[in-house]
C-alpha cells in the first residue's frame, strides 16, 4: 500500500483531545457499520480511519474479516496501532493512495469532507481503483449545509477565514462517483444535530479540535479571543443554557453504491 507525499495534509490533530472529548465521531459511525454488513472472509478498507475504533468494529462483526485502516495523520495511525495491535493500519492520503489488491468493500466515516473540493475527483478515482468490480462502497461525511452556523460565525470574526472542508450536495458527489465507476444505489442528505461533551466548554473544544485551519495566519495569542467571539455569535442558536449543552448543526451525506467498471 502506497501514497505519494506530494499533498499537504489538510489537518493536524490533537489525538488526545479527539479521543477524550469527541468520541461521538466513531460512536455515530457504528450505524454505518451495520449498513456495511461485513461478511466472513471479506477484505475491507477503512478510508480515514482516525484512531481505529470503527476499523476494529468492522473486524469484529464476522469471522476472518481482514479490516485495514489508513489515515493521513501519523499520530492517528500510531494511536490506532497502539489500541488495536492485531489489526493493520497505514499512513496514506485519500487523494493518492494505491493498494496492491482491490478490496471487497470500502468504508469511510466522517473523513471525506476533509479532502478539498479540487481534489475530490482524485480521491474518488483512488477509491474506485481500490475496490473490486462489484465491491461495495459505504460512506458518510459532512454534506451541504454542515455546521453552517459555525462557518458563518467564523466568517464574521476571523480575518481571512477559510473553511478547510468540502461539503457537497448529493448531486455533486454522486455525479463524480458514477463518472468513475461507482454506481450509487442509495444517497441521503439529512440533519444530525450533535450534542457536544464538556458542557459550557463544548463549542470551544470542538473548534480547537476540528477548526485549527480557521486560524491560519492568525497570531497564536489571538486565537482564544476569536474562539470566544465565535461562541458569543453562536450562543443564541446552538447553546442550551438550562442544560449547559452545545449542539453542533451537523448535516450528513450517506452514500451506498458498488463498483461497476
Amino acid at each position: 500500500m502506497t501514497a505519494t507525499a506530494s499533498d499537504k495534509p489538510t489537518q493536524e490533530w490533537d489525538v488526545e483531545r479527539y479521543r477524550d472529548q469527541h468520541s461521538f465521531v466513531w460512536e455515530y459511525g457504528t450505524s454505518l457499520v451495520d449498513i456495511l454488513q461485513p461478511q466472513p472472509g471479506e477484505r475491507i478498507l477503512d478510508v480515514g480511519c482516525g484512531s481505529g475504533e470503527l476499523t476494529a468494529a468492522i473486524a469484529n462483526t464476522a469471522s476472518r474479516i481482514k479490516a485495514v485502516g489508513f489515515d493521513a495523520d501519523p499520530d492517528m495511525v500510531a494511536q490506532a496501532k497502539k489500541q488495536y495491535p492485531d489489526l493493520s493500519f497505514f499512513q496514506g492520503d485519500g487523494r493518492n493512495f494505491e493498494v496492491e489488491e482491490p478490496y471487497d468493500a470500502i468504508f469511510s466515516n466522517a473523513a471525506l469532507h476533509w479532502i478539498p473540493r479540487e481534489d475530490a475527483k482524485r480521491a474518488i478515482v483512488a477509491m474506485s481503483k481500490a475496490l473490486k468490480i462489484g465491491g461495495r462502497f459505504v460512506v458518510e461525511f459532512g454534506g451541504k449545509g454542515n455546521v453552517q452556523s459555525i462557518l458563518e460565525a467564523g466568517h464574521d470574526v476571523i480575518p481571512g477565514f477559510e473553511s478547510p472542508w468540502y461539503f457537497p450536495s448529493i448531486a455533486e458527489y454522486c455525479c463524480l462517483l458514477e463518472q468513475h465507476g461507482i454506481e450509487v444505489t442509495s444517497a441521503a442528505l439529512f440533519d444530525r444535530p450533535t450534542p457536544l461533551d464538556n458542557g459550557a466548554e463544548g463549542m470551544g473544544n470542538w473548534i480547537r479540535c476540528f477548526g485549527k485551519a480557521f486560524f491560519k495566519g492568525v497570531r497564536e495569542e489571538q486565537v482564544e479571543g476569536l474562539i470566544g467571539q465565535m461562541e458569543e455569535k453562536l450562543r443564541h442558536r446552538l447553546y442550551d443554557k438550562d442544560a449547559s449543552l452545545w449542539t453542533a448543526d451537523y448535516r450528513r451525506i450517506r452514500i451506498i453504491g458498488k463498483r461497476i467498471f
